[in-house]
């Protein structure tokens, strides 16, 4: 099962959220996929996730890059704009509206998106609408079980959860009901 969440940017950019959320990740011992939408965006945060703060960095790789384009198995973070997951990592961060059809083999998937972008914005919904329909269809299978389809019904689970994160006035996130 996938906890899908989708984190509303009020307060920040995705560049000064996404290293905070890539560093709690790593300090879990877990590793991490970037999904991004243009060449130029990954370019961008792949330099933005070396130089970041003075004194830390975040390693990573990305498709089509220099560091770890032969060792993407053993990035902790991978930036990509496709579907690749070569660490086999268990939480994938989407970003800027990048492609949300392929997450089932995360254990976390994180939409992040800037409120203050109605276009973004936009976007984020119809995401939503399509996860929450999905999940939807999922739950109503397990519900009308009946005993010819037991067999079936029994190895049936939601594929997913969703919840919606909003920054505060401070920069935290706060889940909504």
């Amino acid at each position: 099962m996938t906890d899908v969440r989708f984190y509303h940017l009020t307060r920040t950019r995705l560049e000064d959220a996404l290293p905070v959320m890539l560093q709690r990740t790593l300090m879990r011992g877990e590793r991490a996929v970037v999904r991004l939408t243009t060449p130029e965006r990954l370019k961008a945060v792949d330099e933005w996730l070396w130089t970041f703060e003075d004194a830390a960095f975040i390693p990573h790789g990305r498709a089509g890059g220099d560091q770890g384009a032969n060792h993407g198995s053993d990035q902790p973070v991978w930036l990509t704009m496709g579907t690749d997951n070569p660490a086999e990592a268990g939480c994938l961060f989407i970003g800027e509206g990048a492609d949300l059809s392929d997450f089932a083999d995360f254990r976390v998937c994180a939409v992040l998106f800037d409120g203050r972008v109605e276009a973004a914005v936009s976007q984020a919904r119809t995401q939503w609408a399509a996860v929450k329909k999905a999940a939807d269809a999922a739950a109503a299978l397990v519900e009308t079980r009946d005993d010819r389809a037991a067999d079936v019904a029994d190895t049936v689970e939601p594929d997913h959860v969703l919840s919606y994160w909003r920054q505060n006035e401070r920069g935290g996130w706060e889940k909504a009901q």
